[in-house]
């Protein structure tokens, strides 16, 4: 999808809204042109109705940069701002597709590479020049999610995305134990003991001043909206119907079984 037919699709957004149509659900408006499965969708979307500041991003765990939450924003859409990850080698690739690409070679987001803990977050994102205010926080780092979220105090986004375990469903409020060195562990299907719940997120962005406003389609990324901005098509929602989808719902039976008896901190 071009950046034209994507502006001309967050125009429609707005006029659809403008005229009090029928609201429009993620499931409606979620796509994938770098993201990993559809929250580049959700994001325009989010961002076509509440519009943006600075079109500043902070992405922790990127990857390469190439396939990740921001990366739509930053070449389509004239984005800044910072990408984190923990791998020399994805650090180098991403440097790399930047500084290459038409759209970004004559001013690349930053990119550094980061093993993010509580103690060195707010001083990595401050190194890169993005502290303050921004648009959008991106955070998916397969771990400490929550207690990095709750550390991070250098940026205040107006959207954050980021990853939950949605293996928990909406039944616990719960988190993996912190660890400077936590490492999640891998099954067939992916990163089973990591993370934290969906409710653990809730509690934590309402303490942070921020709603709920939805996930993706398959139950893995959330969306949390900060309580300043309001708008009548994303309000907040209960995490209890965030799970519909068949391979959530395989997750909370099947793959729980594997996690449950783990060592898990209530919050």
């Amino acid at each position: 999808m071009t950046s034209v037919q994507q502006k001309s699709l967050m125009v429609a957004y707005r006029l659809q809204h403008h005229l009090k149509t029928p609201p429009l659900t993620f499931r409606d408006v979620g796509l994938r042109v770098q993201s990993q499965h559809d929250e580049d969708g959700i994001l325009l979307f989010i961002f076509a109705l509440i519009g943006t500041t600075n079109r500043k991003c902070v992405e922790i765990c990127a990857g390469d940069g190439i396939e990740c939450n921001t990366a739509n924003l930053l070449l389509n859409h004239r984005w800044t701002g910072a990408l984190f990850d923990g791998s020399e080698a994805n650090v180098a690739k991403c440097k790399q597709f930047y500084a290459n690409h038409p759209d970004t070679r004559f001013w690349p987001p930053a990119v550094a590479r980061e093993w993010m803990t509580r103690s060195n977050v707010n001083s990595a994102i401050e190194s890169q020049g993005t502290a303050g205010p921004i648009d959008l926080l991106s955070l998916d780092i397969d771990g400490i999610d929550y207690w990095l979220w709750e550390a991070i105090t250098c940026v205040t986004p107006r959207v954050v995305v980021l990853e939950f375990n949605h293996l928990w469903g909406a039944r616990a409020a719960v988190t993996v134990p912190y660890r400077d060195d936590f490492v999640a562990e891998f099954t067939q299907y992916g990163s089973d003991y990591a993370g934290a719940s969906l409710p653990a997120f809730v509690k934590l962005g309402r303490r942070k001043g921020y709603r709920l406003v939805g996930t993706n389609a398959i139950a893995t990324n959330a969306f949390f909206v900060h309580d300043d901005i309001v708008c009548d098509w994303l309000p907040e929602v209960d995490p209890a119907t965030c799970f519909d989808h068949p391979r959530a719902q395989f997750g909370m039976t099947v793959r729980y079984e594997g996690i449950k008896n783990k060592a898990w901190v209530e919050v």
